[in-house]
Order: C-alpha cells, then structure tokens, then sequence
C-alpha cells in the first residue's frame, strides 16, 4: 500500500493489490497516508507460497481488470471515501 501511494502522489497510475485479510488494513494505511481513495483490487489469500503456476494462473485472471483500473475504464474494489464531508 505504502509504495502505491507513493507512486500515486507522483502521478503515476497506481493499484494497490490488498489481500483479503489485509483489506481493512489497507483502508487505514490509505487514509492516513492522504490517499483514501487510491484504487484497489482485493487478491485471494494466500498469494505468499502459490506455485509458479498458481500465480501465473492469478496474473492471467486479474491482469486485463488491473489494466482497466489503471486507465480508468473500471474501478478498484474499494469504496470511494468522503473524507472531511462533514457528515455525522
């Protein structure tokens, strides 16, 4: 997440990949590095020990979606924010 925000705050299209467990940490560390809205796409879990071709397998069914969200002709799977809304 953190080094997504860091490209997003240069400009440079960025998803952030988030894990299912790892999604409400992953809203947190958007928040509070001031990028609450920066796209994500929740993988399956666990990525960590797949087999070469479980993750080329992963690569090949989320890659055109990735594409998608980086040139804006879809959404990540979070939720837009409205941060200082003023709502209660």
């Amino acid at each position: 997440m953190r080094d997504g925000i860091q490209l997003a705050l240069r400009n440079i299209p960025t998803v952030a990949l988030v894990t299912e467990p790892f999604w409400q940490q992953g809203d947190l560390i958007a928040l509070s590095g001031g990028m609450p809205d920066i796209p994500r796409v929740r993988l399956p879990h666990p990525v960590a020990g797949s087999s070469t071709a479980e993750m080329a397998a992963l690569a090949d069914r989320i890659a055109p979606r990735l594409v998608d969200v980086l040139c804006g002709t879809a959404h990540g799977d979070n939720e837009p924010v409205a941060v200082g809304s003023g709502a209660s």
